[in-house]
């Protein structure tokens, strides 16, 4: 596969996220700060290496429909959860300190569209597009069946408890080991374009 880089750097971003995140929190309060802003830049960094990491998913598996969805909404999802971690880090910079942020952040959730698309509904995509890509990867037997759980388990973990996010990060970069030594190819069943 193409992008082995990206493979490699966005789980670590994730995994730099997490932990910044934790690191942030032990005087009980997350942001504003270095930890707060360096954890938000890591994780629009892993974001952005989604792009091309779900766009090879699709060119792997022939540009079926299917996983045209999957790169849609991946890439809308990806959009939105951006929009949060951008509007996380203005805030962190605007706010004199963690209890100013929440005025911050409620003047913006009240903005018609902004608390389902950016902080509800439209993040959510960007997991699904993940799981959607390790399931249909595993259905055209371009991975183990084990991908898929081991995708599934990373967003459970993150969902469940956001301190768990550096073990799903690990789990995401295990879940990508099978795609570094694959040559890029398409899937069986797909016509081979020139």
């Amino acid at each position: 596969m193409q992008n082995r880089t990206a493979l490699i750097a966005a789980p670590l971003l994730v995994l730099t996220y997490g932990l910044l995140r934790i690191v942030d929190g032990l005087d009980g309060v997350r942001g504003p700060g270095l930890a707060w802003t360096a954890g938000h830049l890591a994780f629009l960094g892993a974001l952005t290496l989604f792009i091309p990491i779900f766009w090879e998913m699709r060119r792997m598996l022939g540009r079926s429909a299917l996983a045209t969805t999957a790169l849609v909404a991946g890439v809308v999802g990806i959009g939105c959860a951006a929009a949060q971690f951008a509007i996380d880090i203005i805030v962190g910079f605007l706010a004199a300190d963690h209890d100013a942020m929440g005025p911050m952040f409620e003047q913006v959730k009240a903005v018609p569209g902004v608390s389902l698309a950016v902080y509800g509904a439209g993040p959510i995509l960007f997991y699904v597009a993940q799981l959607a890509f390790a399931a249909l990867l595993a259905g055209n037997r371009l991975v183990k069946v084990w991908v898929p759980v081991a995708v599934l388990a990373e967003i459970v973990l993150s969902a469940v408890n956001l301190d768990l996010i550096p073990v799903g990060a690990i789990l995401l970069l295990v879940s990508f080991l099978p795609l570094m030594g694959r040559p890029t190819t398409t899937a069986r069943h797909a016509p081979v374009h020139a």
